[in-house]
């Protein structure tokens, strides 16, 4: 029976604020709109229709108070530290706890992150040495970090895929067990001629790379609270940061320049392959004996919301058709690319630059290197745990971008003064924004595109960074050869600017957030394959308490 819109609350849901409960929707089953908004209990019951009409039998039970059932109960503050295992059924529960186990796992990621991190610039830094050691151009050892970016994109749909389906635990003993194979190929290529192995060699940590990047946004969704995610996150993205300033400061120590002693320079090199074999093959046993799936309870009701859902709601195909229907993202994913790209591009390219202004200065390029990606690693906690205080995702990404330019145009323009000390502070300012960005992305786009998958917005989002970033070095490189490194520094300078524009029309819409503080004032619209509003909200009316 249709009723007479005035005698319904204009509200169809409420929510409480204890702990979550919802009432029915007061609209008719028929009306065209869907909204929710968190009320007090008790908030805007349906009035008597005048003149005495009731509502129908069905509705009848809405004219009345009813008392509220007891929720889920909340951890006490003692819980939220003991150890769980997985279970099947807590999610269901809509209890929340954080594990233990969760440090552990961030911290071993964090550490064979940083190994393949470090066996990407190992060659670069040293260009110059494995040129001489190989006999093979410059260009051919740019090659050797650009192997990274190459493989990444034709291979990071597939390992989306593997994570969505088949788990983090696979995909994390992948990403460690192909960077110890990687490292252990590259002790054959101990010799001169072997530059064809050592490439390959690259190319097995290189697919390792697939299965490392995308994974921080989710470890920390997976395993973290709300008031931890973003920190976890950065802390994570900094693992990989720390590994490529290592790359940049111990290379030039264990492998000095010898051109006129190649038998002791052969003999350096096999330190540093050997060593990082060991390690690698260390971090790979952690891996196993740490990874679980996830912890027992979910660690935030966003994540309790997913972990209700059925496997058959999930579509890996729908989920990609999504994400390039969602606007903010693929502006975002845009811009995204632009900086990261930007960033591998100084990397590879910043010995050579540093060699043109300053001749024999190899440590001191590693050292500017250094100072670069620890600054940038300073950056990422910072903005990190601003995140988690804050929740200010578009407005702090903007303002990192704008400062990345900035930062950039003085590193530009100062490098050619005569002065170590200042090309020392400028690329400390440089990273400490522009490496600080890549975990305020990550974070960024889990909260406009939930409930899609972290790992595959991640994926995408690193696609876009190597492919920009195998442009941006081709071209850098082909800028500072036959010009000057200003040359090359003001094309990326053009690009930044390019991305400040796309990321100021971002539209914040921080739906993650918004479920993990109960939030939900968002207009539902009818759109087809639309996740958030075909399966989340759905399953978050069931998995909520009803009154």
């Amino acid at each position: 029976q249709r009723l007479p819109s005035r005698c319904w609350s204009t509200t169809p849901f409420e929510l409480h604020p204890r702990p979550f409960q919802c009432r029915p929707a007061r609209r008719g089953p028929h009306h065209p709109r869907a909204r929710l908004s968190l009320r007090p209990a008790g908030f805007g019951l349906p009035r008597p229709c005048p003149g005495g009409r009731q509502p129908a039998a069905a509705w009848s039970s809405a004219t009345k108070p009813e008392e509220p059932e007891p929720g889920p109960e909340e951890p006490e503050p003692g819980d939220l530290a003991r150890q769980s295992r997985a279970a099947p059924a807590a999610a269901a529960s809509g209890k929340t706890r954080l594990s233990r186990r969760r440090l552990a796992v961030l911290a071993v990621f964090s550490c064979y992150s940083l190994v393949n991190a470090f066996q990407w610039i190992q060659y670069s830094i040293l260009s110059n040495v494995f040129a001489g050691f190989y006999g093979v151009s410059f260009t051919q050892i740019d090659w050797l970090s650009m192997v990274y970016m190459v493989a990444y994109v034709p291979l990071i749909l597939p390992a989306t895929w593997l994570l969505d389906t088949r788990g983090l635990r696979l995909t994390a003993l992948l990403g460690a067990g192909l960077n110890g194979l990687g490292a252990w190929l590259k002790c054959a290529s101990l010799a001169p001629g072997r530059y064809p192995l050592t490439l390959a060699a690259q190319a097995v940590c290189a697919v390792a790379q697939v299965f490392i990047l995308g994974l921080p946004s989710r470890i920390a969704s997976v395993w973290f609270g709300p008031t931890e995610v973003s920190t976890a996150c950065a802390v994570a993205v900094l693992g990989n940061q720390l590994g490529t300033a290592i790359g940049f400061l111990l290379p030039p120590v264990l492998v000095p320049n010898t051109p006129n002693d190649i038998n002791l320079m052969a003999h350096n090199i096999s330190i540093m392959f050997y060593g990082t074999a060991i390690v690698s093959t260390l971090l790979f046993f952690l891996t196993g004996v740490v990874f679980e799936e996830k912890p027992k309870y979910p660690p935030s009701h966003s994540q309790a919301v997913l972990q209700t859902m059925p496997p058959e709601d999930y579509s890996y195909k729908q989920s990609i058709i999504n994400l390039f229907k969602n606007i903010p993202f693929v502006l975002l994913l845009i811009s995204y690319g632009i900086m990261t790209g930007a960033f591998y591009s100084v990397s590879t390219l910043l010995n050579q630059m540093i060699v043109t202004h300053y001749e024999g200065e190899e440590v001191n390029a590693g050292r500017i290197g250094l100072t670069l990606v620890v600054a940038g690693m300073v950056g990422s906690i910072i903005c990190g745990l601003w995140l988690d205080y804050t929740k200010t995702y578009k407005q702090t990404t903007l303002i990192v971008y704008i400062l990345s330019f900035i930062g950039l145009l003085v590193f530009t323009f100062t490098l050619d003064l005569g002065y170590l000390i200042v090309v020392f502070v400028t690329g400390g300012v440089l990273g400490f924004f522009m490496t600080g960005y890549l975990p305020l992305g990550f974070e960024f786009a889990v909260e406009i595109t939930y409930p899609e998958s972290e790992g595959t917005s991640s994926g995408l989002l690193n696609a876009s960074a190597q492919i920009f970033g195998i442009v941006f070095t081709l071209v850098q490189g082909k800028l500072t050869t036959d010009y000057s490194p200003r040359a090359g520094n003001l094309f990326l300078c053009a690009w930044i600017f390019v991305g400040i524009i796309l990321t100021a029309l971002i539209k914040s819409d921080l739906r993650r957030h918004n479920v993990n503080s109960g939030i939900m004032n968002l207009d539902v619209k009818a759109v087809s394959g639309d996740s958030f509003t075909m399966i989340v909200l759905p399953y978050l009316n069931a998995w909520l308490p009803l009154a």
